[in-house]
């Protein structure tokens, strides 16, 4: 029988795919370090999870590949995981990769790259649903048709550390620009 927390990482590795070690830590929110190795190091013991891509991420098999879209996807989730509960969060159906709930609103995080800015045309709005559309650069934001609900925009900047830098904009941060 696997602990709660063991149950939490085998599941989101299962919805999500490989994650870096680093996004596994974070989403278990807060623990200690040497918990949150325990629990990792059981897990892998126990054949349940694997090092993939030598060490940097970790996935139920082995053989998996990181998808970098779902990647970035959970690195946003994380800047909201204080407020969202650990099992609130599921694969989003396509464009998007990642719904969660946060204070009774839904969120759908959709990464973009240079090119799929028609895939917007495809969100399908809904009551109470906001978007976050992560983008490659901010100037993107311009060419984008999008949904009749509030949207919020990110950037991931993958700078080489252990975790991304990631800048939030608001549609008024982008006035001046057609939306």
């Amino acid at each position: 029988m696997l602990l709660q927390d063991e149950q939490y990482i085998v599941r989101w590795l299962t919805q999500y795919g490989p994650l870096t070690k680093t996004q596994v830590i974070r989403l278990l929110q807060g623990k200690p370090p040497k918990t949150t190795e325990k629990i990792i190091s059981n897990l892998k013991q126990q054949l349940m999870i694997s090092e993939i891509s030598g060490g940097d991420y970790l996935g139920i098999d082995h053989m998996d590949k990181p998808d970098q879209r779902m990647i970035s996807a959970a690195w946003v989730l994380l800047r909201f995981m204080e407020q969202v509960e650990p099992m609130a969060h599921y694969p989003a159906p396509y464009p998007s990769q990642i719904f969660f709930l946060k204070n009774s609103i839904g969120y759908e995080i959709v990464v973009l790259y240079d090119g799929e800015q028609h895939l917007t045309r495809l969100l399908q709005p809904d009551e109470d649903l906001k978007y976050i559309i992560v983008l490659p650069h901010i100037e993107m934001a311009r060419e984008l048709v999008l949904p009749k609900a509030p949207c919020l925009f990110a950037t991931v900047d993958h700078n080489g550390h252990d975790e991304p830098g990631i800048t939030f904009y608001s549609g008024d941060d982008l006035h001046g620009q057609k939306q």
